[in-house]
């Protein structure tokens, strides 16, 4: 069926109407996504539809796929398989208009599954076309013998499609410009540095990239990793990488605080709660309302605090101490521990329910030492920002004891050595003998065995890592069992000693 600009007569003023207002859509600057999901309400009510849909055809596959599904609420269709592919196959088929009044009862339409198992009565279908071949189909149907199912409506519906037509230019050419968009945003997003952390080496790209993807959503992360790896700088770059970053942030330290004071600080009290309570206090959860809350170490609260924390994550709600008002808190949730939290979990010091719910997305930070190239980095914006200079340089000697060492306290150990070694150094030049580190330096300080040398960086990891065995497994690159034979081996040799 060819369009007649005579049958302009039979399409009536509202239709005009909406056709005018598309007209003036399609040639805006402005082209707004959304046009095609109004082009078919509108579809629905002029031809008192229940439902309507859009298609984009792929001829090289010659598969299609929904570009925009809506029912006569002006709500979006989910249920996308309800519609018939038969009927939209022959379409593209034909690519001409079809009217079907009692798809039923139509021999050529009654095959198709989706006609019988919707019972689908009443078709209105128009393809649209570019270049002289069918890019799409526009169509909409009824369960009920709808009498403005009309060769009027048809008419309609055609010249509309070939609006549409006219544009899709325009169309598929904002679809090209939002796919390279997106390539070129997660490709800028791979060489972004994160905000306040330093570091270009091959672990810090990809933790980079991880921060900025899931910073754009609101899930919880927790973030993992040894003590002066940054876990909260991290934490903080994805605030400020987030939709939240215009609403505050707020830290809280969990470690060695006793449960009565964190429990007041996090969910705030009522007056008189307890001696001193003078007058109600709002909570850090009540506080960062709308922006992002971060805990560090939480691995180390109570389980009975991990319940109320439990019911913030999965309500969205607090109750002050001493109270019984339910308050509601929209907050983002970030959490940091250098702790074993799994292992924690298996020996029932921590919640399953909490961990899983804390443990949505998580981020391990790595250590310094598997980030050799940044050393020098870190090195040189340490210098600059405790000495305010920029000619004060590093000797290639000092550089190369930098790299050299082992780094278990990571950034953290390396900013206070740089800061000691401003210190002494007198002149422009740090040395060697300027970076003082307590204990085990360096392999090429070391003169003992190999044996000795593995036993004695052993304690030291264990000494800085508070004694975890399996922190200390994992800084050393090595198993758990291997760490606990050379425990054995030092008790063994402290034995004979004795």
């Amino acid at each position: 069926m060819e369009t007649d600009i005579g049958q302009l007569k039979d399409i009536s003023r509202e239709q005009f109407r909406f056709l005018y207002s598309l007209s003036q859509e399609l040639n805006s600057s402005e082209f707004r996504e959304s046009f095609l999901e109004q082009t078919l309400d509108v579809i629905i009510k002029v031809i008192n539809a229940e439902r309507g849909i859009v298609v984009k055809y792929d001829e090289q596959t010659n598969e299609f796929s929904i570009v925009a599904a809506r029912n006569i609420n002006k709500e979006t269709v989910k249920d996308v398989t309800s519609f018939s592919s038969g009927i939209i196959g022959e379409v593209i088929k034909t690519g001409e208009p079809c009217l079907f009044h009692d798809a039923l009862s139509d021999p050529n339409l009654s095959q198709f599954e989706s006609v019988q198992i919707y019972k689908i009565k009443s078709v209105l279908g128009v393809p649209i076309t570019s270049n002289g071949k069918v890019w799409g189909v526009i169509l909409a149907d009824s369960l009920e013998d709808r009498r403005n199912f009309t060769e009027d409506n048809l008419v309609f519906l055609d010249f509309l499609s070939n609006l549409i037509s006219l544009s899709l230019d325009k169309i598929m050419h904002l679809e090209h410009l939002r796919d390279e968009n997106l390539i070129l945003r997660q490709k800028v997003e791979s060489l972004q540095s994160i905000p306040n952390m330093i570091g270009n080496s091959p672990v810090m790209r990809t933790l980079a990239a991880t921060i900025h993807k899931v910073a754009k959503t609101d899930v919880t992360v927790l973030l993992t990793g040894e003590s002066g790896t940054g876990k909260d700088l991290a934490a903080q770059a994805i605030h400020e990488l987030s939709q939240r970053n215009n609403n505050p942030f707020l830290a809280q330290f969990c470690g060695n605080i006793p449960d009565t004071l964190l429990e007041s600080e996090l969910f705030g009290y009522k007056k008189g709660a307890f001696s001193g309570a003078n007058a109600d206090k709002k909570g850090l959860f009540e506080v960062a309302n709308g922006g992002t809350f971060f805990l560090d170490e939480i691995g180390d609260i109570s389980l009975a605090l991990q319940a109320k924390l439990l019911r913030v994550l999965q309500n969205k709600e607090i109750i002050r101490l001493g109270d019984t008002q339910v308050r509601h808190v929209n907050v983002r949730i970030l959490t940091a521990t250098n702790k074993d939290i799994r292992q924690l979990t298996r020996e029932g010091k921590f919640r399953e329910d909490l961990f899983y719910r804390l443990n949505v997305f998580p981020i391990v930070i790595p250590p310094l030492r598997q980030r050799k190239g940044d050393v020098l980095l870190l090195a040189n914006y340490f210098i600059k920002k405790y000495s305010g200079r920029n000619d004060v340089k590093l000797d290639p000697d000092t550089v190369r004891k930098l790299e050299e060492y082992a780094w278990p306290g990571n950034v953290r150990q390396l900013e206070n050595v740089i800061q000691r070694a401003l210190i002494v150094c007198d002149e422009k030049r740090i040395l060697p003998q300027h970076i003082m580190i307590e204990g085990l330096e360096s392999i090429t300080d070391f003169k003992g065995t190999l044996d000795e040398y593995e036993l004695l960086l052993l304690k030291k990891r264990l000494e800085e890592l508070d004694g975890n065995r399996t922190l200390a497994a994992k800084s050393l690159g090595v198993s758990l069992r291997w760490v606990q034979g050379k425990l054995k081996e030092i008790a063994e040799n402290q034995h004979r000693d004795e």
